[in-house]
């Protein structure tokens, strides 16, 4: 007799294979260390750059400045907002941080250029999330809302954005 049949293998294997799928399915993406790592050395630089920026863009530009929120820690890494307001409306609105690796990459790809559109158009932090990137969408509010606190708080944002973003 044989002590190894054809049916006890096949179980075994499916087994096996069950459970090493279920092992990798656990796994985070491969991305979220190399964004953990990166938060440390990155957002030092960005917060000097904001600093610099309201400064630079008052003097160069009349009517026209930058402000940049906090950064905003994610699940799957930084995120911050970077306002460019003119006569106390937002022009433009740039994510300087946002998830990077696997497949924050393509996630961040597609929402962010949402979330600045949609900032713009709303004139405050009042605006939707993007399907699919939840985690980045609401970090990008908060962000943003920071952003638009520091602009009502000097004074030349307290127009439409800090109005409207109550």
């Amino acid at each position: 007799m044989k002590k190894s049949h054809p049916i006890r293998r096949t179980m075994l294997a499916t087994a096996a294979t069950v459970s090493g799928i279920v092992l990798l399915l656990s796994l985070k993406p491969a991305g979220d260390p190399a964004a953990a790592s990166a938060q440390g050395g990155a957002a030092p630089q960005q917060t000097v750059a904001g600093q610099e920026s309201p400064q630079g863009g008052s003097a160069q530009q009349t009517g026209t400045r930058t402000v940049t929120g906090d950064v905003v820690k994610t699940e799957y890494g930084p995120v911050q907002v970077r306002l460019s307001l003119s006569d106390g409306r937002i022009v433009k609105a740039d994510a300087v941080q946002a998830p990077q690796g696997g497949t924050s990459d393509q996630k961040t790809a597609l929402a962010v250029p949402r979330l600045n559109k949609a900032t713009v158009a709303a004139q405050s932090a009042d605006i939707d999330a993007v399907s699919g990137a939840t985690y980045t969408s609401g970090g990008y509010k908060k962000s943003l809302q920071s952003a638009l606190d520091k602009a009502k708080a000097t004074g030349g944002g307290s127009g439409s954005p800090g109005a409207s973003a109550s």
